[in-house]
């Protein structure tokens, strides 16, 4: 019985020694998981890796903006064992010599210093290519990775636009910390991806190296953008801008070329002066600048006193001598003699501020709301709403607004008192040429995924199926055409045989109103809006230039008109010319 029971008690003191042993080792692995943990906090973060920014590109395919990869190589110099280090650190040297600047001697001695020092994160190279990656990663030692050879490679997106500085403020920009722009901005939720996370461990003085873990989560790839920009019809619209803004030494001004059916931008260009004389995308004042459009506006009051049918374009005007008063204000023809009684047509076509301000003022001045609905109507009160932002609302005065005067009726027709964007104004003239239909302008037609899969495409937008009759198209496009045509339009200057063009001139003047005891000085806006071939339209375009030097020439078709009409003539160029011959003309030559 004795001999029963101390068996009993030794197992029991056996289970006991076990059960300590066992507590013992559960205290200290809780003790050492608790510490682990601490120090995993202290030395263990997650950061956020950026995703590759989806690329823009032309109408054609060609890129316009992309995502750059650079790469950062640097060295944990505590990872490669002393063996691995001593075989190969000459032969490593040797490789990123041949490859970088340096000199062999330079890269054993840094790495050398590294090693002696505990450098966990020696920069070995800057601003790598991905071809030069590839090849020091072949390279002795590094080709063993982080963890046997200590390599730590860092990528930096960068963002190249591979038009340079040409529709800067239309495709646009993107760098951290800065401000996006244009298209960049508009359409960044589709551009930008989605970030990752990676697992980044703290080394030697405050650095930080990626860790390679089942924690990391890969970054998405962004969408591309597939704009409308032709890149010749860009380039056209570009430099033909640019020259003539240097020949008059102008403070600015923008050039736009649509496609008439679609409503696509080809081509758009925005260029101001900066202090040392040179032009550069310095604001979007195609779709961010309203100005006083002046005789352009009088395709609008035209259009409407014939569909109102107040006139027809037959009927008489007296332009008198060129001057006409209105509650003590003065309206001028630029044809200081005037051009006494002349048609309705015939006084659109010469631009007569004195014909054309009579023609509306008479018809509406007892019922001026009817005039001003009937642009309201034509939409000219409304935005674009285009996906940039910024686009200031359109000013067309109504008789219920406060500062409704005498002159307002007067002034609204010939362009004053009315404030418009170049885009809204080519919207409208782009409805002539599309044969009544007013569509909005488009700049980008899809967005894709990678492989080229749509995602999303935007389809062409009608803002109005008709803004008049077709009657009145019929009377207004051979208006149009004959400013160009004939000896006494306007813009008779550019008419040619190799490209027909239909338009409307525009000058109106700036800063022409006095500022306390501040002297006037008269500046000028120059602007023609047209589109060609005026038979069968197919381009619509507008250009606006601000402040040309008086000196040199500051009217509408002397300044803005030649603009289009090169633009025209080099687009027309891009189209082979097809004449069509009688084979029995063929037969006559043999």
């Amino acid at each position: 019985m004795a001999k029963g029971n101390s068996k009993i008690v030794n197992r029991m003191n056996l289970i006991f020694f076990f059960f300590l042993l066992f507590s013992a080792f559960l205290i200290s692995k809780i003790f050492y998981i608790q510490s682990f943990e601490y120090v995993s906090l202290e030395t263990i973060k997650n950061i956020e890796v950026e995703s590759t920014r989806g690329n823009i590109y032309s109408s054609g395919g060609d890129l316009i903006a992309s995502t750059v990869s650079k790469f950062e190589i640097r060295w944990d110099s505590q990872v490669p064992s002393e063996k691995i280090f001593q075989d190969n650190k000459v032969q490593l040297a040797q490789k990123l010599s041949e490859l970088l600047s340096d000199s062999t001697e330079y890269y054993i001695d840094i790495m050398n210093n590294a090693r002696k020092n505990k450098n966990r994160y020696l920069l070995i190279a800057k601003d790598i290519e991905i071809n030069q990656l590839n090849a020091i990663k072949t390279f002795p030692m590094f080709n063993l990775g982080i963890y046997k050879g200590g390599l730590i490679i860092k990528e930096n997106h960068l963002r190249k636009s591979h038009l340079g500085k040409i529709a800067e403020r239309t495709i646009g920009s993107f760098k951290k910390g800065i401000k996006e722009v244009g298209l960049e901005k508009a359409y960044s939720q589709y551009l930008g991806g989605k970030n990752g996370l990676r697992r980044m461990q703290k080394i030697s003085k405050g650095q930080w190296k990626p860790l390679k873990t089942e924690y990391e989560i890969e970054p998405k790839e962004g969408y591309d953008l597939h704009t409308t920009i032709d890149l010749k019809i860009q380039d056209f619209t570009h430099n033909e801008l640019l020259s003539q803004l240097k020949k008059f030494e102008a403070d600015h001004g923008t050039a736009i070329i649509m496609e008439t059916k679609t409503g696509n931008i080809l081509g758009i260009s925005n260029l101001g002066i900066n202090s040392e004389g040179n032009y550069y995308e310095r604001l979007n004042y195609a779709i961010g600048e309203k100005y006083e459009p002046g005789s352009i506006f009088k395709l609008m009051s035209l259009i409407a006193a014939l569909e109102d049918g107040l006139v027809k374009h037959s009927d008489s005007i007296d332009t008198q001598n060129g001057i006409w008063k209105i509650y003590g204000e003065e309206v001028k023809d630029s044809n200081k003699k005037g051009y006494g009684k002349i048609t309705v047509a015939k006084a659109f076509e010469v631009s007569s501020n004195t014909g054309m301000v009579k023609m509306v003022y008479d018809n509406y001045k007892s019922k001026p709301e009817r005039f001003v609905n009937r642009l309201y109507n034509m939409r000219l009160n409304e935005k674009i709403n285009t996906p940039f932002g910024g686009e200031p609302n359109p000013i067309i005065p109504h008789p219920s607004d406060e500062k409704w005067n005498g002159i307002s009726l007067p002034w609204m027709a010939y362009g004053y008192g009315v404030e418009l964007t170049p885009l809204q104004i080519l919207t409208f003239y782009n409805s002539i040429a599309n044969n009544g239909e007013m569509v909005k302008p488009k700049f980008v037609t899809k967005i894709s995924s990678i492989g080229n899969k749509p995602i999303h495409e935007i389809e062409r937008e009608i803002i109005m199926p008709s803004i008049c009759s077709q009657k009145t198209l019929d009377v207004v496009k051979e208006m149009l055409e004959n400013i160009v045509e004939k000896p006494w339009g306007t813009a008779n200057r550019i008419h040619n045989d190799y490209v027909k063009i239909a338009g409307k001139t525009g000058t109106s003047q700036t800063d022409y109103l006095k500022k306390e005891d501040e002297p006037v000085n008269v500046q000028y806006i120059a602007s023609f809006v047209g589109y060609f071939p005026s038979d069968k339209p197919k381009y619509t375009g507008i250009v606006v230039i601000h402040k040309p030097k008086k000196s040199k020439g500051y009217y509408g078709g002397t300044v803005a008109a030649p603009v289009f009409k090169n633009i025209a003539q080099k687009i027309q160029g891009l189209s082979p010319t097809i004449v069509e011959i009688n084979k029995k003309d063929i037969d006559n030559l043999f």
